[in-house]
C-alpha cells in the first residue's frame, strides 16, 4: 500500500518549520534572495528547495485573509514526468515499489534542457527544477531514506500545529475525509486537491487558486514550437542512443 501525506492548509501558520526541516536534512546549500513585497521566500522552489510555503493575500468580502500553502511534488500515483523521462533516459525518474515515492536519480543529468522541459511541462502541479550547474532535476523525495527506517518525513516531525500527517494512503484518506467533514463549518468552500491520483492529499481552505495557482491539478500549457520540434525527434534521438 502507497504512504501518503496529508496537509491541512487550515491548520497552517507559516512558521516554514517544514521548509527549513527538509533543507537542513538534505543537506540543500543556501539560496540567495531578496525582498519582492511578500514573506514568502524564496519566490519560488528551486534546485535547493523541495519544499516551499506559498503566501497569498485576498481581499474578501472587505476582509483581508492570509492563506499558507507549503508546497511541494504530489508523488502521482500515475506520474507524468516520470512517463515523460524514460522515453529519453530510462531509469532517471522511478518510483518506489513499497511506497509510492517518484524518486528522481542521478541519470536526470543525461536529460538535454529541452528533454527536461518537456519533463517539467508534463507535471501538472509545476514541480521539477533543475541545476543549472549539474544539470541534475530534483524535487521532494518523500524522505525516502527516512521512511525505509519507520521514520516520519521531516517536514511532517518537525509541523508544531499539527498539519501535516503521514502514513498508509488509506489511512490518510480517511483523515483527511473526516477534517474535511468537520472545517467546513467555517471554511464553506473546503475541499481536498485531487486526492484519487496523489500520495499528498492537501485540505485546501477556500478556491484553490486562491492558495496557489498549482493547488490542484493543471492541464499542460501549449507546447512552444521548440518543444514540439523536440518531441517530433524523439524517435531519431531514441534510435541514436540504441
Amino acid at each position: 500500500m502507497p504512504k501518503a501525506f496529508f496537509i491541512d492548509t487550515t491548520r497552517c501558520t507559516a512558521c516554514r518549520g517544514c521548509q527549513v526541516a527538509c533543507k537542513e536534512w538534505h543537506n540543500l546549500p543556501a539560496v540567495q534572495t531578496r525582498q519582492t513585497g511578500t514573506h514568502q521566500n524564496p519566490p519560488d522552489l528551486n534546485p535547493f528547495n523541495y519544499k516551499l510555503v506559498r503566501f497569498s493575500e485576498h481581499l474578501i468580502d472587505g476582509v483581508i485573509r492570509w492563506y499558507f500553502f507549503p508546497d511541494q511534488c504530489r508523488h502521482c500515483f500515475q506520474p507524468p514526468c516520470l512517463f515523460t523521462a524514460e522515453d529519453y533516459v530510462p531509469g532517471a525518474i522511478v518510483q518506489d515499489e513499497d511506497t509510492g515515492a517518484v524518486l528522481y536519480t542521478d541519470l536526470t543529468r543525461h536529460l538535454s534542457a529541452e528533454e527536461f522541459e518537456e519533463v517539467r511541462h508534463a507535471c501538472p502541479y509545476d514541480i521539477p527544477r533543475r541545476d543549472s550547474g549539474t544539470g541534475l532535476v530534483s524535487k521532494c523525495d518523500m524522505c525516502i531514506d527516512r521512511v525505509k527506517n519507520d521514520k516520519l518525513p521531516m517536514c511532517v516531525n518537525t509541523c508544531a500545529m499539527g498539519a501535516m500527517h503521514f502514513g498508509e494512503y488509506d489511512d490518510i484518506r480517511a483523515l483527511a475525509e473526516k477534517r474535511l467533514e468537520v472545517v467546513r463549518g467555517e471554511f464553506p468552500n473546503a475541499s481536498l486537491a485531487n486526492p484519487d491520483d496523489v500520495a499528498v492529499v492537501y485540505l485546501l481552505a477556500d478556491e484553490p487558486e486562491r492558495l496557489h495557482q498549482h493547488a490542484v491539478a493543471q492541464a499542460p500549457a501549449p507546447m512552444t514550437r521548440k518543444q514540439l520540434l523536440a518531441r517530433l525527434a524523439r524517435p531519431l534521438n531514441k534510435a541514436s542512443r540504441a
